[in-house]
Formats: C-alpha cells, sequence, structure tokens
C-alpha cells in the first residue's frame, strides 16, 4: 500500500460518498440499491470504510447470515469497493483483514463469498462445496462460491445452504 488509511465503521453520513464510490468502482454494474438497503439494516451489517487523508476510497460489507441445519455464526462478504485510481495498493485488503479480524473477535466462524478466487484465495477463502448459497449459481461461477474458517475447523452437513437476510434474497444478486 502506498499510503496507509483508516479503517473505520461506516457511519449514515457517508451515503453520499459511498454512493460516489460505487459509481466509479462498478460503472458497468448498478450495486447502489444493494448497498443502500444493506446499510439501513439495523442489525446484522458490518460496514467498513477505508479513509485517506479523511476522504472515503473504500469500502467493505459483511452480512451476518446462518446456515440451514446448524447454529454456527456465519456470515457474507460483498462487496467491496476501491476507488479506481488507488486499486491494487492493499486498501481491499486491508479492509477485509480488519473485517475478518472484527468478525473472529465476535465468534463468527465462517465468511462465504462470491467472488475472484485468486483474489479471494490470498486471504486464504477456498472453494466451497458443503454449504451451498442460497440460489443457483452458473457452473462457470462455481469455484467462485468460497469460504474462510475462522478459528477452529467446524464439520458442517454436505447439503447445508446459507440462510441469508431478505437483502440477499434476489437471485439476480447470484448471477454474473
Amino acid at each position: 500500500m502506498n499510503a496507509p488509511v483508516d479503517i473505520r465503521t461506516s457511519l449514515a453520513v457517508d451515503a453520499a460518498s459511498l454512493e460516489n464510490l460505487y459509481r466509479e468502482a462498478f460503472p458497468e454494474e448498478d450495486l447502489l440499491e444493494l448497498v443502500d438497503r444493506l446499510l439501513r439494516e439495523k442489525d446484522g451489517v458490518l460496514s467498513l470504510v477505508a479513509l485517506d487523508q479523511g476522504v472515503i476510497v473504500g469500502h467493505a460489507i459483511f452480512t451476518l447470515c446462518g446456515i440451514t441445519g446448524g447454529s454456527q455464526k456465519v456470515a457474507l462478504l460483498g462487496p467491496v469497493a476501491v476507488s479506481p485510481v488507488l486499486q491494487k495498493r492493499g486498501i481491499g485488503s486491508a479492509l477485509i483483514q480488519d473485517g475478518l479480524a472484527r468478525l473472529s473477535d465476535d465468534d463468527v466462524r465462517f465468511v462465504y463469498v462470491l467472488g475472484d478466487p485468486v483474489y479471494y484465495g490470498r486471504f486464504g477463502f477456498q472453494a466451497q462445496n458443503t454449504v451451498m448459497p442460497p440460489y443457483t449459481i452458473p457452473e462457470e461461477w462455481t469455484g467462485a462460491w468460497q469460504s474462510l474458517c475462522l478459528g477452529d475447523v467446524a464439520e458442517l452437513r454436505p447439503g447445508c445452504m446459507l440462510a441469508v437476510p431478505g437483502v440477499w434474497r434476489d437471485p439476480a444478486l447470484w448471477r454474473p
């Protein structure tokens, strides 16, 4: 990372900056409605911002979820956005690592993500085939469904499904 960033929990006053960040980071994909809905959740969402000299340059969201037939605390990572002019400087990594540490401190056992295996593999995420996503994802994305165990390895029954809150119950969110 070229310059250190400060990471903190997002605040309501960050909304306009986050809107600009997502428009810049994902010009071809409209994530604003999802991000807005996640930020309006009162419980179960960890929203972190990265600041460079007081300006928001990155954002990551972790949503607490469940597992059908299980009692483990788990979370879903995403979306993650970094200002395009500052990408590849470790800002996204810093946000994810900070979030993982906070979740681990809160006894979250697993974190799931649907994303680039090369990128998320750097944090220890591995292809997941025990706990399935809430919707069928395209076959070419199978390796993109990943998980990371925080702490002790826990056994999960094959065929379990990630139980997501209402915000995530849109099948379109699970397709490219």
